[in-house]
């Protein structure tokens, strides 16, 4: 991750790259390729808005849907833990798949479908914990994250996001298949709050007038995020997943005309929550009845759908009485 400000144009970002980390996520779930991206796009989006914590905490992203991927939950745990999970119906992923044009990827809206997004900030207190919500109607998480920076943040921001199959081969080996994802944030962030024009945010079910519309076109944007954002706009899938282009050649690439400061990297890790500790806790959180109804030849056993890690617990370590053979 490399935050990064533009001082002329009044932005701040981040670009994060992700390689063996994301990899390992994907991997250890066996995931089919248009699941993998769509989940490689949320871990990187995940990982874009986790940074910005400035406390220790958690940042949720999930969605909840009726599309053929239903759920998605990724974790950003500071200051650098990632987990990421994503629930499928495999026929339904296999017809979108096998829908789409030769050559092109899924479309992710397909994929979602129309539900809602939530992002969650957790500061470990019930008191300070705070929830976003955005609808998903058939459009990707990029779309998504614009729709929740406007309505929720109400901060003018532009998201890319890309996830890309990578081939390596070394003398005498096979050839090895590996995932990376990236993605770069701006947001315009100006000292004079008056420079932050906003459009009115629509109107809901009351009819469409010439009234409103009006309305909605009048706000002008600043000159600055014009220029910021399609700047940003030009950013290729490619820039954000091959490893010859650093995060420090692309924005260069982007902002060199107007000047770009970038600050100290932070590492990015593969690294689940849980333990067996947490995981007897949570069992010791249901009824004796509920764990006897678990116990399997002798044992309850535990698989954590983040990391895949299975726990196995004799009865007498979740409060259960053994018993006789």
């Amino acid at each position: 991750m490399l935050p990064f400000s533009v001082a002329p144009l009044d932005v701040r970002g981040r670009v994060v790259r992700l390689g063996p980390a994301v990899n390992a996520m994907l991997a250890r779930h066996a995931y089919p390729p248009a699941v993998s991206r769509l989940l490689g796009e949320a871990i990187a989006l995940t990982a874009l808005l986790g940074a910005s914590l400035k406390f220790d905490g958690r940042f949720t992203l999930q969605t909840s849907t009726d599309g053929p991927v239903d759920l998605i939950v990724v974790d950003f745990s500071t200051p650098d833990a990632l987990r990421a999970y994503a629930r499928f119906d495999a026929e339904r992923v296999a017809a979108v798949a096998d829908g789409a044009a030769p050559g092109s990827k899924p479309d992710a809206g397909l994929l979602i479908g129309k539900g809602h997004l939530a992002m969650t900030v957790d500061q470990g207190t019930a008191a300070s914990r705070y929830q976003g919500i955005v609808p998903l109607d058939g459009d990707g998480l990029e779309a998504a994250a614009h729709r929740y920076f406007e309505q929720s943040e109400q901060i003018p921001t532009r998201v890319r996001l890309a996830v890309a199959e990578v081939m390596s081969r070394r003398p005498g080996e096979a050839p090895a298949h590996a995932w990376r994802a990236g993605g770069i944030l701006v947001q315009f962030l100006p000292e004079a709050p008056e420079r932050l024009a906003h459009r009115d945010l629509d109107p809901g079910d009351r009819p469409d007038t010439d009234e409103d519309a009006a309305v909605d076109d009048g706000a002008t944007e600043d000159d600055a995020w014009v220029e910021a954002r399609a700047l940003v706009e030009t950013v290729e899938d490619l820039e954000l997943t091959d490893p010859e282009v650093t995060p420090q050649r692309l924005l260069y690439r982007l902002f060199h005309e107007r000047g770009v400061r970038v600050f100290e990297p932070q590492p990015i890790a593969d690294r689940c929550r849980c333990s067996r500790e947490r995981v007897s806790g949570v069992l010791k959180g249901f009824s004796p009845e509920e764990r006897v109804d678990m116990v399997v030849d002798g044992a309850i056993e535990v698989t954590c759908e983040f990391c895949s890690t299975r726990y196995r617990f004799a009865a007498e370590e979740v409060g259960l009485t053994p018993t006789a053979p």
